[in-house]
């Protein structure tokens, strides 16, 4: 088969200034692939780039300006979720994933379903390439972190691939899952069928037990990663959380993944004061950031360009975010966030177009810098880790530890939180209604999620994995996309890209292709 969605055989490859924190702006790609892959310091050289890929356009022929990495993934699976809301469609950016409009673009080299398969596989690929050369090289530190990046980024895109193109795990094992790649790829490559979903769980588990063991091994060997982008024994560790959450079947893994990322050094909570802009790769709750620097600017297609409603020019002015009333009333007024990451209700004769002043929108994300459209993505953080860790003692029974963690965050939000946990029940049990009023600890938890991870966390993620729908066209909804889902709905699963049938001999729309 001709393997189309290679974009590129080795990603744009970026290095290190020796004496900065910042990613070099020139690629060097132009250096031949196999002389790199001679020694570790190649092959970190090519993990730069496939984390540099992570805020770069191009994984389609058009509709790059949502599309343009992994930040525009996670928004299109929030803005699917219940909580996250489009006030207007603007020029229609993202808008059309909010109101499921989207699902007919499969058969278009630059529709949603294509971009994000040609993303997470262009990721993997170049994972292989790292893989492949893992008894090729002279053991060291060096080696072994390289290793442990290259099996925990292919863990990483799995991950994102089985939940946007499969249901839940728990809706079934032996359900279709996503081909399973773990050599490296060219435009000959035959490809492969679709694993079973339990295929693919499979191979997220081993890649990312190998990464923390070849990352732990050079963390003890004194290793440290030279940027916050690298993926070091932490992030590997908050990735494993990840998994083993959307799993469900092994709640100790998730606990003590989450546990053991929170045992980084400096690692902490931040108020809300000290959070605003969600932008600065050197925040102190931040595990995993990439860092955007003036010549690596996304401008207007980059993930502050569609959520600063302040921004001028921006897309976000025109299609302001918002918080849904429904989640919005659910947050007690004693909670920071409450005012400080989201406007609220506001009369209508003092709103205004073309800025943020506008009831229930979002001031969590803002740009760093908006003249130069700069701003940082924190990809994960010491608070979700709490929340993982919470969820999944919670879920073994153990109450007392679920709300110590769930102290740790919240004491640092809610001056009032004390009294609110109390009247909490121990129970693992949770309302199928999302618009509910929590009652026993994991209702307080998965709430707390909702509240905490809103706009950085593909809220239909979790959706899937609890088994649960969403109503917006409730009284008061300020949705305009008044759309209702019940739970493991359709909607919920993207049709795989059509042109992965016409280019792979092992799949064929008839047998293989996800309900339309």
């Amino acid at each position: 088969m001709k393997k189309i969605f290679y974009i590129l055989f080795l990603v744009s490859v970026v290095s290190f200034i020796s004496c900065s924190d910042e990613l070099e702006t020139n690629p060097t790609d132009m250096v031949p692939g196999q002389i790199m892959l001679e020694t570790a310091e190649g092959g970190q050289a090519i993990m730069n780039g496939i984390y540099r890929a992570m805020y770069t356009d191009g994984w389609g022929d058009y509709w790059t300006a949502e599309n343009s990495g992994i930040m525009a993934y996670v928004q299109a699976a929030d803005l699917m979720g219940e909580d996250h809301i489009m006030r207007e469609s603007g020029q229609g950016w993202f808008y059309w994933d909010y109101a499921y409009g989207i699902r007919t673009d499969y058969t278009l080299s630059y529709g949603r379903q294509y971009q994000t398969w040609n993303f997470f596989y262009t990721i993997i690929n170049n994972a292989n390439i790292v893989i492949g050369q893992e008894k090729a090289w002279e053991e060291s530190a060096l080696s072994k972190a390289v290793l442990g990046q290259a099996y925990a980024m292919r863990a990483y895109a799995y991950y994102f691939l089985i939940q946007f193109f499969q249901q839940a795990y728990v809706e079934g094992t032996d359900k279709p899952g996503v081909p399973l790649y773990t050599k490296p790829s060219t435009k000959d490559t035959e490809g492969e069928a679709r694993g079973k979903v339990e295929d693919v769980y499979k191979l997220m588990n081993g890649d990312i037990d190998k990464a923390i063991e070849y990352l732990g091994e050079a963390k003890d060997e004194k290793w440290t990663r030279e940027h916050e982008s690298n993926i070091d024994y932490y992030v590997a560790n908050g990735i494993k959380a990840r998994i083993a959450l959307a799993q469900g079947t092994d709640y100790g893994r998730a606990r003590d993944g989450a546990v053991e990322a929170l045992t980084k050094s400096n690692l902490t909570v931040l108020p809300v004061a000290d959070f605003l802009g969600w932008n600065k790769k050197l925040s102190s709750n931040a595990l995993w950031a990439l860092e955007v620097i003036a010549s690596q600017s996304e401008g207007y297609q980059g993930f502050f360009s569609h959520m600063d409603a302040d921004a001028p020019g921006m897309y976000g002015s025109q299609a302001r975010r918002q918080i849904a009333t429904g989640l919005y009333w659910l947050i007690p007024d004693t909670d920071e966030r409450k005012q400080q990451w989201w406007r609220g209700a506001i009369p209508a004769n003092e709103e205004e177009e073309g800025n943020s002043y506008t009831s229930y929108c979002q001031l969590k994300f803002r740009f760093a810098n908006p003249q130069t459209r700069t701003g940082d993505y924190l990809i994960m953080r010491a608070e979700e880790m709490l929340l993982i860790a919470a969820e999944a003692e919670c879920r073994l029974g153990q109450y007392e530890p679920a709300r110590n963690y769930l102290k740790q965050l919240l004491e640092k939000r809610d001056s009032g939180y004390a009294a609110i946990l109390a009247a909490m029940t121990d129970a693992a049990t949770y309302n199928d209604d999302t618009l509910a009023e929590p009652v026993t600890l994991m209702d307080e938890i998965l709430l707390q999620r909702r509240i905490e991870l809103w706009g950085e966390f593909p809220r239909v993620f979790d959706l899937k994995r609890l088994q649960l729908g969403f109503d917006r066209d409730y009284e008061g909804s300020n949705h305009s996309a008044a759309v209702s889902l019940g739970a493991a709905s359709k909607h919920f699963v993207y049709p795989i890209p059509q042109a992965e049938f016409d280019g792979n001999i092992n799949m064929s729309a008839d047998k293989d292709q996800n309900p339309i």
